[in-house]
């Protein structure tokens, strides 16, 4: 049995942790990368690396291994081109470099549908640990979780990722 996702603040306070987030680059990522992406249902190889370094510099060389066709095939499918959240997560993590919180990004800032991000932070503020493994079944009741969450606060998901995320920033011990 697997712990529940519970939310370590009051829901009502989820705008005021959103208003204290402050992350570089976030704001250029929206305007470049994430808008076009957005506009054309997929991503180019020079879109994909800016968003994968924004999520984790760490997989920079990994991420470039990738064909810039590849990229945009991977992309289309799992922005555009098919109705299952299963493959749309899983589709991203086939491209080098891409595992589960950086294809929540991708999904994040880029799907029409709302998608929140897997992070230790966000995760520790809804009381849960990083498992060993992500698997679709961790991820979609993570994904309903951040979902109601948004609904019942009013909130859009990019301002719920913000709050999770400030929330442990400011709160979780060694953080």
């Amino acid at each position: 049995m697997t712990t529940p996702f519970r939310l370590r603040f009051p829901k009502a306070q989820v705008g005021r942790w959103a208003s204290r987030y402050s992350y570089a680059g976030e704001a250029e990522l929206i305007a470049g990368p994430v808008a076009r992406g957005r506009a054309s249902g997929f991503l180019t190889k020079a879109d994909f690396l800016e968003i994968a370094r924004w999520k984790t510099p760490r997989s920079k060389s990994r991420c470039a291994r990738n064909d810039p066709d590849f990229v945009e095939e991977v992309t289309r499918l799992a922005l555009a081109g098919t109705t299952s959240p299963r493959l749309r997560i899983e589709a991203l993590t086939l491209l080098d470099g891409v595992k589960w919180p950086t294809a929540s990004v991708i999904l994040h800032f880029c799907h029409p549908e709302p998608y929140p991000i897997l992070d230790f932070r966000a995760l520790w503020s809804v009381g849960r640990e990083v498992p060993k493994q992500y698997d679709f079944p961790f991820w979609v009741a993570y994904t309903s979780f951040c979902r109601e969450l948004s609904r019942t606060t009013g909130c859009d998901m990019r301002t719920l990722d913000r709050a999770l995320w400030q929330y442990s920033k400011e709160k979780q011990n060694g953080a």
